[in-house]
């Protein structure tokens, strides 16, 4: 799955509620239309001052001043430039802005939508639509706007132009303008398509990046560097050939474009000395409308080739509005009372596609009680803990917090009672103070201090330069994973959940460090409702009951004790975990 492409009712649609977000947005944008059709319109009369000079020069036209038309051709140029210039600053003004909330939309609707929904469609496909979509439609912003809105601007000033000296001109734009729409709805026919692929291969590429970047200690540990690297080899190439695919459209474009120009320029000559021989215009008034056709040519000529740019921004900006377009729809409050920490799963069955990942799960938890889940690697623990967290919505059965399905849940309301914690957490780059606050942004300094204290990390935090106000993450300090999972349940400490899920968040405690890092999560559960999906058995003892996963389904459940004795797989489990742990223990290193 991917993120889905904008229809163009929905650009349409999107653009113009960014534009009604910026104050007098119409105003400004009316107001740089004028200027630009102002100064296409005094570059226009540039061409006409040239023939004037023509007449001057053969005395057949009214007999002026040289410098009187010098002076109005200057005039006219610096006029018709500032114009332009004034009203491309402000298209383009606007365009950024609109540019620039987009992308904050999109990262805003992104971090809103469910977590199952953004891994579906993949982070790769995410992260190519927030850089390499918003940096291509903004080049072409860039790129398209002043030859764009100057050559409509000169086309439209031209033909009135024409139209007022003689009407015979205007056969050229009718018989030329139905063959560039001709050669431009061929173009167009195929184009958005190409364009399309060549983004998608983009986004295909950067999944391929980050998994190689992310998984790079799986790559060397099972020796994947050449499978990966071939990948990364496979996906470029795929953006190169759909590249050029893309490109030979608008090759094919330019052809037709060299065709229509010597149409263009021999009807304008038939037409000139039609025109000078029947006495209707002077030369000098046919030199000014032939290079006035001439310059028409050159606006036309780039609004074609600025369709190539037009069409890859278009791509990009359909792929932008795609994640803008369908926004998640905030839960409103449903009424709980207050947080009391009663978990219910009811015959909860969930699939991903292609048979059941849990199947008829049936688990209670009362306020307080800790829960173990225990199984082989795909036993369904992980979905389980996701199903409970509301990070996924069953297919079957339903999950109840304190008595309200945790879907009818708002987020105020979620995060009052439900806190996760994984095995993979992330330092947020900034203070310590900062990451901290996170989870109570009102937390006072000896709250925080508190918090680390009792997750056991004064061993690491009292050697910190700048305590709390040291600078932590990928701009500063690098935690080690023991002190970032301290970090990550002393923000738990600071929520204050009534519901705690904790997703192999001791896996690390096979480093140095252990004891520490198992006592922080006693600490976490204490009082609160938890499920543990445990990675290390002796954590899982030490729960109330235990649950045995197999297959997707609860197989065996009890005590510790209760399962040991039965002599079924925990027992198995248990057996082998003890020998490890006493062979571990043995071993001198």
């Amino acid at each position: 799955m991917r993120f889905p492409l904008a229809t163009v009712g929905q650009v349409r649609r999107e653009l113009a509620r960014q534009l009604s977000t910026i104050p007098r947005a119409r105003w400004w944008f009316l107001l740089a239309v004028a200027l630009l059709g102002l100064g296409s319109y005094a570059t226009v009369l540039v061409p006409q001052l040239m023939g004037q000079i023509v007449d001057l020069v053969t005395g057949d036209g009214a007999v002026q001043a040289m410098w009187r038309i010098g002076a109005e051709l200057v005039v006219a140029s610096v006029a018709g430039a500032a114009m332009s210039a004034v009203g491309f600053y402000l298209v383009s003004r606007l365009s950024e802005r609109v540019i620039a909330n987009l992308r904050q939309d999109m990262v805003g609707t992104a971090l809103g939508l469910p977590t199952h929904q953004v891994e579906d469609a993949g982070t790769g496909d995410l992260v190519s639509r927030s850089t390499d979509d918003v940096a291509e439609l903004s080049a072409a912003v860039t790129e398209t706007l002043p030859t764009l809105s100057t050559s409509l601007f000169s086309i439209a000033a031209t033909v009135v132009a024409l139209s007022a000296l003689d009407w015979h001109f205007i056969v050229i734009p009718i018989v030329v303008v139905p063959v560039y729409y001709l050669a431009a709805r061929m173009y167009l026919a195929r184009a958005p398509k190409r364009y399309a692929a060549e983004r998608a291969a983009m986004a295909e590429r950067a999944r391929r990046v980050l998994e190689a970047i992310r998984g790079r200690a799986t790559v060397r540990a099972y020796s994947m560097e050449n499978r990966m690297h071939t990948e990364i080899e496979n996906a470029s190439w795929s953006v190169v050939r759909l590249g050029i695919t893309a490109r030979t459209t608008m090759l094919v474009l330019n052809s037709w474009m060299l065709g229509i120009e010597f149409l263009m320029l021999t009807m304008t000559l038939g037409v000139g000395y039609y025109l000078v021989s029947t006495g209707a215009l002077t030369v000098g008034a046919v030199t000014g409308a032939v290079l006035m056709i001439i310059r028409l040519s050159g606006p036309i000529n780039t609004l074609m080739r600025v369709l190539d740019v037009i069409q890859s921004g278009y791509a990009s900006l359909a792929r932008i509005v795609g994640v803008v377009a369908d926004p998640p729809v905030p839960v409103p409050d449903c009424g709980a009372d207050a947080p009391v920490g009663r978990v219910e799963l009811r015959d909860v069955s969930f699939s991903y596609g292609s048979g059941w990942a849990v199947r008829n799960v049936d688990l209670t938890i009362n306020p307080g009680e800790t829960i173990a889940i225990v199984g082989a690697s795909g036993a369904g623990k992980t979905t389980v803990a996701a199903l409970l967290a509301g990070l996924r919505v069953p297919d079957a059965g339903e999950v109840l917090v304190d008595g309200y399905p945790v879907s009818r849940l708002s987020d105020s309301e979620r995060i009052a009672r439900i806190a996760t914690v994984s095995q993979e957490v992330h330092v947020f780059s900034g203070t310590l103070r900062q990451d901290l606050t996170l989870a109570k942004p009102d937390a006072t300094d000896s709250e925080m201090h508190s918090a680390l204290d009792r997750v056991h990390a004064h061993s690491w935090f009292d050697r910190l330069p700048s305590g709390l106000d040291t600078v932590v993450g990928s701009r500063g300090l690098q935690l080690e994973p023991v002190a970032a999972q301290q970090l990550a349940l002393a923000r738990i400490l600071l929520l204050d959940p009534a519901i705690v899920v904790m997703d192999e968040a001791t896996a690390e405690a096979g480093s140095a460090g252990a004891g520490a890092l198992e006592d922080a999560a006693d600490e976490v559960t204490q009082g609160r409702s938890a499920l543990v999906v445990a990675h290390r058995l002796d954590q899982a003892s030490q729960a109330d009951s235990i649950l045995v996963m197999d297959g997707g389904k609860i197989v065996e459940r009890g005590t510790h004790d209760q399962l040991v004795a039965r002599g079924g797989i925990y027992h198995r489990l248990w057996s082998a975990w003890t020998v490890g742990r006493r062979e571990l223990d043995a071993d001198p290193v």
